[in-house]
This record gives C-alpha cells, structure tokens and sequence, in this order.
C-alpha cells in the first residue's frame, strides 16, 4: 500500500464508524435495525441498479463482503473491554445483517412462486354445441 493510503486509513476507519454513529443518531432507528435495513435494501438495490434478481447469488455476497469488512473494521478500530463481548455483538451484527438478504436469496431460488404472483391460465370454455 502506498504510504499516503498507509497513513490514511486509520483516518478512514475512524470517519466510516463515526458516519455510522452519526446515521443512527440522526434516524432515531437502532444500531440493530440498520443492520436489517442496510443489508436488504443493498441487496434489493444492487439487484435493480445491474437488471439482476435476488435469486441470482452476487447480490447477497456483496452484501456478506461489506459486512464482513464492516466488522473486521470495527474489531480493528474499536477497542472494548471485554473481547468476548465485542466478537458477540459482531456475530449478532453479522446475523442480523444477513437474515432477510438470505430468506429473499433462498425464497427467489427455490420458491419463485412466494415473491412473484404467477397468473393460472384460464381454459377455454368448452366449445358449444
């Protein structure tokens, strides 16, 4: 890495979890909800913005990359008192972040007919006479 982007990444780490402490003050919405609603609205958005579906699997794996790197920031950045406690809030953040992207991902794939209304054919009435 070149010492410019060596220097700033700290810098970067540190705004990228006081960006997301300044959202969750601003919404009103919890630490725990923005998980949920990060993750399938990255999901269902990254799906439209290419012309893809959610049954298609690179949606949700950018979604579990980014939360991953999300983590892996917060454990770099972030130093709690107990260890313990820091990795289960982690998992719980990583959980909560990909349930529903992960329930959309399984329901597109293998139940099609739960997320889309399929019309039944009507037959032809039979012929007169």
């Amino acid at each position: 890495m070149p010492p410019l982007l060596t220097l700033l990444a700290p810098v970067a780490a540190r705004d990228w979890i006081e960006a997301k402490a300044f959202l969750e003050r601003f919404t009103g919405i919890s630490h725990d909800a923005l998980h949920v609603i990060v993750g399938v609205s990255v999901q269902l958005v990254l799906a439209a913005l290419f012309r893809s579906s959610i049954a298609r699997f690179w949606p949700w794996a950018v979604v579990l990359l980014g939360e991953l790197a999300n983590e892996w920031n917060d454990l770099r950045i972030e130093r709690w008192p107990n260890l313990g406690e820091q990795l289960g809030e982690g998992a719980k953040d990583l959980a909560l972040t990909m349930l529903l992207p992960t329930l959309l991902l399984i329901a597109a794939r293998w139940w099609p007919g739960l997320l889309t209304r399929r019309s039944v054919p009507v037959e032809p009435p039979p012929p007169a006479g």
